[in-house]
């Protein structure tokens, strides 16, 4: 029977205790959030949703076309540049999704002949780029930077190294100082992704890389995607303007897909504009973070200390993560779940996000639910 094997895989996901499924939100949910990556609380602020309005009211539902025919307007490049500027590089480009950036930066940036050191612990954005890329990928240990540097030793030629800057399951930030300076001792590339980085680390939210005094390098490559902080969506990848001009002619993510929708594009500047004019956001994330994971371990849980906005609490097994992520949305509450094969330590554990706009009030609720949830 066509398409048989997948009864079997399905059965094997209900034995295991890693079915996923959907669960369409209201508009109006009831529930306190901390699972979605709204870090500064933006995507339902009426400047935001009303530049995506505008947007749309003036150049349409759809950008209609790939970026290289009609899909680049005038907001789009208003954007890149406005982006570029503030994250402290020469050139930016917009993509559909954070994903698709991350495709693009990888496949055009490690050839055929090429090296693609790869962090183990890296989005799996990150890792379908290495397994798209013509290069070879070697994977290296969980920030490992001297992992790193033994790896582009074994090889002579075009090699990049590729990490995230803020790890998505632990919330641990890579060490980015210590890639870079491996990476030019043996004159590679550097590729993070700030996706949850951008808008929480760095002056005002400009990133990891600007926080380390990487932004502007010309070895430098940075992914981001527009979903998280500034509450829209889609992704872009900033660097020197010759890395982008090769991505406008290399990147298949690119040159074939649909451009940006222009009311994602619009909301995307307006969360920037406000985020410029109210620095202060960023370090509120943070605030909420380290109060969170302080008072989560205040009441006996495992909680790991996080560097930006992402807290993850652990869990005992894979089923008991499930059954405290409901039983806590019963409660009131939304938590993300993290499971195998999510996770590449194996280790389930409940993610939640600090958000800018969270009250005290809020954050003693959150830790009182997940305490009195717990397995």
């Amino acid at each position: 029977m066509a398409f048989g094997w997948i009864d079997e895989q399905a059965q094997a996901r209900r034995r295991a205790g890693l079915v996923r499924t959907l669960r369409p939100r209201p508009a109006d949910s009831p529930l306190l959030d901390l699972a979605s990556n709204d870090y500064l609380g933006l995507a339902h602020h009426p400047e935001v949703t009303e530049g995506a309005a505008r947007a749309a009211r003036t150049w349409g539902g759809g950008a209609t076309g790939s970026r290289l025919v009609t899909g680049t307007t005038e907001l789009h490049a208003e954007l890149e540049r406005e982006l570029a500027a503030f994250c402290g590089f020469e050139a930016a480009l917009v993509f559909s999704s954070g994903y698709a950036a991350n495709l693009a930066a990888v496949t055009a940036l490690g050839p055929h002949g090429s090296l693609i050191v790869s962090d183990a612990g890296n989005h799996a954005s990150l890792i379908d780029g290495c397994r798209l890329a013509r290069g070879a990928t070697q994977v290296v240990g969980h920030g490992d930077p001297e992992a790193a540097r033994k790896a582009l030793a074994t090889h002579e030629g075009t090699a990049i190294v590729v990490s995230d800057t803020v790890f998505s399951v632990d919330g641990d930030q890579a060490p980015l100082a210590e890639l870079a300076a491996a990476c030019r001792e043996h004159g590679a590339g550097l590729v993070v992704d700030d996706a949850h980085g951008l808008g929480v680390l760095g002056d005002g939210g400009r990133g990891a890389p600007y926080a380390t005094g990487l932004a502007g390098a010309e070895d430098v490559v940075v992914t981001a995607t527009l979903s998280k902080s500034l509450g829209s969506q889609g992704g872009v990848v900033l660097g020197p303007a010759r890395v982008i001009g090769h991505l406008v002619n290399a990147a298949r993510t690119f040159i074939f897909d649909t451009g940006l929708a222009p009311a994602a594009a619009g909301a995307a500047l307006a969360a920037l504009r406000l985020l410029v004019r109210e620095p202060e956001r960023a370090a509120r994330a943070r605030e909420v973070a380290s109060e969170l994971h302080a008072r989560l371990t205040a009441a006996g849980l495992e909680a790991v200390r996080p560097d930006a906005a992402v807290v993850s609490v652990r869990a005992p097994s894979p089923e008991q993560a499930v059954r405290w992520a409901a039983d806590c949305r019963t409660a009131g509450l939304a938590v993300g779940c993290f499971r195998p094969p999510s996770v590449p330590d194996g280790i389930s554990r409940l993610r939640l996000t600090a958000r800018a706009d969270l009250s005290g009030a809020e954050i003693e609720r959150a830790v009182r639910v997940i305490g009195e949830t717990r397995p």
